[in-house]
């Protein structure tokens, strides 16, 4: 894992080889306990409080909708030098978190705690770091790091899904919360804190100049106007929004699913481990076989991917072979997928104010994030089978590739569209 991780981060900039290793296994750590061991949980918990599918999955939403009311304050914080305390705080507080949801028996207490635990998703997770990179290398070098950051990132599932399956085992849900509190306060925490020093994260990278008619337009709020005036703007949010739906109805429902189907839980965690290592992978051969095409073109293959995976699952006979490819394909394009946000601003919209555009273009996408998983268990209610959720991540999919094809068609390169 070292090995695969760090040699691309060093990469990056030998100078930055700090902040990319450092952010890199905090990302592992965060996206691990704070996103990817809901579904585990939660069907323990089911299993000792008694609470139905969709009530605890409306408790997700709440905490993904949470993220996405704070994904443009936390941007507009880091874009103004504040990321080291937004990241390090936001580690500490999700321990915290973590530790009270521990011990709690009512579904009250399991909503108040997962809304913050969303906020600090939102303090913690890609968004926020992206920012702290673009931040230091500037705008329209933050490629390279950007890319370092997520072949990390991609381990976290593979990490942490056996890791907590093989904690519920012999701790139970109770316990596995605690372990996961402790790394956050032990680990991301105190790398978020050392990495993200206060000059670097105050200091903004190179931004190219700008007509003299724009310049006192630009920054932060300014910048922002500007990019929402953009119809390129839009076909993303469509996009990514999309992409956001139905991943995470995708990652939060693909565990029960595959179960209902009637594989053996050793047979669905190889399979849902299979998606770190393809993230990875994927994000390599882009790193190798196109390291200087454009994000536009990137995109365009990518978003292909995930119709004829979502399709793949939906029709394909039950066997391990399907849902292993079916991880490949998902696992490849979500890598990649990943990529593509993270620079799309900066080449597609332009590299002013990186945090808060990002963080408006994120918010709609957080908060699709946050109804995607209550609304599929609300479907898969209606019928009692997933059945009835599929054809419509399918077609959620297809809004995925439309709204990414016409961005790239209204947008023109270097402008950001018009």
């Amino acid at each position: 894992m070292t090995t695969t991780a760090t040699s691309p981060a060093a990469g990056a900039a030998p100078r930055h080889h700090r902040l990319i290793t450092g952010l890199g296994i905090g990302q592992i750590c965060s996206w691990g306990s704070l996103y990817y061991a809901f579904p585990q949980i939660a069907d323990a918990m089911a299993r000792d409080l008694g609470h139905g599918k969709p009530a605890l999955y409306g408790a997700a939403s709440v905490g993904l909708l949470a993220a996405g009311l704070a994904a443009i304050p936390v941007g507009t914080a880091i874009d103004r030098g504040h990321g080291r305390a937004v990241m390090a705080g936001g580690a500490v507080l999700a321990g915290l978190l973590l530790f009270v949801w521990s011990g709690i028996d009512s579904l009250m207490a399991l909503y108040l705690i997962l809304a913050g635990l969303g906020v600090m998703q939102a303090a913690t997770l890609y968004e926020p770091a992206f920012a702290v990179v673009a931040r230091r290398t500037g705008p329209l070098q933050a490629r390279r790091g950007i890319t370092a950051l997520t072949l990390w990132g991609g381990f976290a599932s593979t990490v942490f899904i056996p890791l907590i399956q093989l904690l519920l085992d012999h701790l139970g849900w109770r316990n596995t919360l605690v372990v996961l509190g402790l790394i956050n306060l032990l680990v991301s925490a105190p790398l978020y804190a050392w990495v993200i020093d206060r000059r670097g994260s105050a200091g903004a990278g190179p931004v190219p100049a700008r007509p003299a008619a724009m310049a006192g337009d630009t920054a932060g709020g300014g910048a922002l106007r500007l990019a929402l005036r953009r119809p390129v703007f839009w076909a993303l949010a469509l996009s990514f929004t999309a992409y956001a739906a139905v991943f995470s109805a995708f990652t939060f429902h693909l565990y029960p699913l595959l179960a209902e189907r009637g594989f053996a839980t050793t047979a669905i965690v190889a399979a849902m481990a299979i998606i770190g290592p393809a993230q990875v992978a994927g994000r390599i051969a882009i790193w190798v076989l196109a390291p200087r095409a454009s994000v536009r073109l990137i995109g365009m293959g990518v978003v292909a991917v995930f119709p004829a995976a979502l399709l793949l699952l939906w029709l394909a006979p039950p066997g391990f072979w399907a849902i292993a490819v079916v991880a490949v394909l998902y696992g490849a394009a979500n890598g990649i997928m990943t990529i593509v946000r993270g620079l799309a601003v900066p080449e597609m919209i332009g590299p002013e104010a990186y945090g808060a555009v990002n963080g408006a273009l994120t918010a709609p996408s957080l908060i699709a994030k946050a109804l995607a998983p209550a609304g599929a268990a609300m479907l898969w209610g209606i019928g009692q089978s997933y059945d009835t959720v599929m054809p419509v991540l399918t077609a959620g999919s297809v809004l995925i590739a439309a709204g990414f094809w016409i961005a790239a068609v209204i947008g023109r390169p270097g402008r950001g569209g018009t």
